[in-house]
């Protein structure tokens, strides 16, 4: 027999962990289902920024536990299980996870984050984890005193790029683009940094290496002439892709996989919302995805309080 809860959550980053706190503090059955990992994408980030509440910025790391601890505190119940399923049934949803093990949910809040993309270039997955890496936090001391590059113009670049300048005696940013499209207080300190070099145009076009990363293939945009540069390792940061394999078929999804939603974080079936990078429309920020996860489950709150079964009471504002 499947459990039973008001709310189940699938995901254990900042969206899918507020959600969950905000559920039990609204009074309901809550399960949040994290996957084997605490913390999404942000247990890589060494400072979060912008966060309220913490003005020096805090690790992902630290503020992913905090949450769940205040979800946990009130009353959220918590699985390290991976969600593989999601089947409407009588008004309600049956929640299946990778285990086997089954739930049934009145309402269900999708917050199973994003997967950083692959550059998909020769070289890349044969040298993963030798030089290869998505984590400057985790590989940036094995880098000390060496030439590493960054792949990406984004916030999460710009981020790891100063990660790693703690460490490297250069840090290359090599951008397809023109121009970086950090937000500024981040462009502002890569730009100004000593050790790190911004390269616009720049397409990596395979990485080099035997045993481990030893340099990089490159083409300029501009030119279309290619050149080898000496690499010592390659950090990929250009952008995300959402983790909706389980529900092509099933609800509406926009051109780059995300879930459709209304402002209120619903999707077009009862009883289900989206928040968090899995959402399209995310604003790319850690304190929108949990905006957006307290969203989700104050309208599923609400949904419930009107009965919880059928559009009428999904709709109704």
């Amino acid at each position: 027999m499947s459990t039973q809860f008001d709310v189940v959550i699938a995901g254990g980053g900042i969206a899918g962990l507020t959600a969950g706190l905000t559920s039990a503090r609204l009074g309901r059955k809550t399960l949040v289902l994290t996957g084997d990992i605490l913390g999404g994408q942000l247990l890589s980030i060494n400072k979060v920024d912008g966060f309220p509440g913490f003005p020096d910025g805090i690790p992902g790391y630290d503020l992913c536990p905090i949450v769940q601890e205040q979800a946990m505190s009130a009353g959220a119940e918590f699985a390290m299980e991976e969600l593989v399923e999601i089947v409407p049934r009588d008004g309600a949803w049956r929640v299946a996870s990778r285990t086997g093990e089954d739930y049934d949910a009145r309402a269900v809040i999708l917050a199973t984050g994003s997967s950083l993309r692959a550059l998909g270039v020769p070289g890349e997955e044969r040298l993963r984890g030798k030089g290869v890496s998505h984590c400057a936090s985790c590989d940036a001391p094995l880098m000390r005193d060496r030439v590493v590059a960054v792949i990406g113009g984004g916030d999460s670049a710009a981020q790891e790029a100063l990660t790693l300048a703690e460490f490297a005696s250069r840090v290359i940013v090599l951008h397809r683009g023109t121009a970086l499209g950090a937000q500024a207080i981040y462009r502002d300190a890569v730009t100004q940094h000593p050790r790190i070099e911004l390269r616009f145009n720049a397409v990596v076009e395979e990485i080099l290496g035997d045993g481990s990363v030893m340099g990089a293939r490159v083409r300029d945009g501009a030119t279309g002439k290619s050149a080898d540069m000496d690499l010592a390792g390659m950090f990929v940061y250009i952008g995300f892709r959402p983790n909706t394999e389980f529900l092509a078929g099933r609800i509406a999804l926009d051109p780059s996989g995300q879930v459709r939603t209304d402002a209120a974080m619903r999707t077009e079936m009862a009883g289900l919302c989206a928040a968090g990078s899995v959402r399209s429309g995310w604003l790319g920020r850690a304190v929108a995805s949990a905006g957006e996860g307290a969203s989700a489950a104050l309208s599923a709150d609400r949904y419930l309080g009107r009965g919880g079964s059928g559009s009428d009471a999904w709709r109704a504002d």
